[in-house]
């Protein structure tokens, strides 16, 4: 393998639409590699595995690359590569990951690498020496160039109070298929009304037993593990049914709260007619519009989806890298990174996070200092080239 000073890398590039392929896609050219694309499933999300080998194998055959890479990992790719003797890099950057189940995993040929430390935790020992920790990062060279030509135009559409770009997970949250009225469904949102009042500690698969298991699976439609997985339904459960149960109920609670008591900015996909005092502004571009948002909003919020237990999400570098004031959860691996108070600040309640929004809006230099803080460590120290560069050296 070549090291990461070598400018002639082949890396053959799946894509299939992720938000963060095209920064990834621009940090590997601006370092030299050579990139192709195989982006297929980018418009036919019904290509499935088989696909999917058939167009990574064609690629393989037709040129020689000394990597596949993916945001995500898929195991038919890592299959295919397996049998070709090249490396296939993935960055699982989401959860919940239910593709890291597979048996695929433990091919010799993986170099898997996960945004999340609970994650990483759980999944090393299946493949030790090809499976790694690594958190997101922002890239600033497109970020620094598009925020340069901030307009007029610009402050009068996107400067805000308070802002929040993301999903309501009304639209994608399985749980609510469960509608009749029983001591599962009563147990079962006791369990995820605690879990919406903790910060910093995941517990819901813990308060899952065998006898919860098998009767949730017969009122719900359940997730279909490939039969070359490790069929972990309790994780299955915690993370695609009762984490975005939480992940729907605080977002919705949180942002009701804030809405009522100061001007808030709303962008999002989902039905957002429970929020009626919340200022609706569309659908934000992750390209153009959302850095935008976040640099002239004067507070921007981040809720972290459940699933994503110990990590960063992507929306949390996106705001720092934008130099957007930070206003989030409470994650355990904040403080590896960052001084809460100095780079960014963090609510643990709900008082919490209303209590810090007015003091932060009544203290316009902390405030602005917090944000030109959080902006600088974030791309001194962990920009998207350096992760990357990171990557590269873990590889080979």
């Amino acid at each position: 393998m070549c090291n990461e000073t070598d400018d002639d890398m082949n890396i053959l590039f799946y894509r299939y639409n992720s938000i963060c392929e095209p920064d990834i896609l621009g940090v590997l050219t601006r370092l030299d590699h050579k990139v192709t694309e195989v982006t297929e499933e980018m418009k036919n999300k019904k290509l499935g595995a088989r696909g999917q080998m058939n167009l990574v194998s064609a690629a393989l055959k037709k040129q020689e690359y000394q990597m596949v890479f993916s945001v995500s990992f898929f195991p038919v790719i890592s299959e295919v590569c397996n049998i070709f003797h090249i490396p296939y890099v993935s960055w699982v950057v989401d959860c919940p990951a239910m593709e890291l189940y597979s048996h695929s995993v433990r091919n010799s040929w993986n170099r898997i690498f996960l945004f999340d430390y609970a994650l990483y935790e759980e999944f090393r020992s299946e493949n030790p020496k090809k499976i790694f920790y690594l958190p997101l990062g922002a890239d600033y060279v497109r970020l620094d160039s598009l925020l340069e030509h901030i307009t007029r135009q610009d402050r009068e559409k996107y400067a805000a109070e308070v802002s929040f770009v993301g999903s309501l997970y009304t639209e994608k949250c399985p749980y609510n298929y469960l509608q009749e009225e029983s001591y599962l469904k009563g147990y079962l949102d006791g369990v995820t009304e605690a879990q919406v009042k903790v910060y910093g500690y995941n517990f819901l698969e813990e308060c899952i037993t065998e006898e919860i298991l098998q009767a949730f699976k017969e009122k719900v439609p359940f997730y279909q593990f490939p039969e070359r997985a490790e069929h972990n339904e309790q994780a299955a459960m915690a993370h695609l049914y009762l984490g975005s149960k939480v992940t729907e109920q605080e977002r919705l609670r949180l942002l009701k709260r804030v809405s009522e008591e100061f001007e808030l900015d709303l962008y999002t996909s989902s039905d957002f007619s429970v929020l009626p005092r919340a200022s609706y502004r569309g659908i934000a571009s992750a390209a153009t519009a959302m850095p935008k948002i976040f640099h002239l909003s004067r507070i921007n919020l981040n809720f972290t989806s459940k699933p994503i237990r110990t990590g960063l999400p992507l929306r949390f570098w996106d705001i720092l890298g934008a130099g957007g004031f930070l206003l989030t959860n409470y994650q355990s691996e904040i403080p590896e990174y960052f001084e809460i108070g100095k780079d960014l600040e963090i609510y643990a309640s709900e008082k919490e996070l209303t209590d810090k929004i007015r003091y932060y809006l009544e203290h316009e230099e902390e405030r602005a200092e917090i944000a030109r803080n959080g902006y600088e460590k974030a791309k001194e120290k962990y920009s998207l080239e350096i992760r990357i560069r990171q990557m590269m050296r873990l590889v080979h």
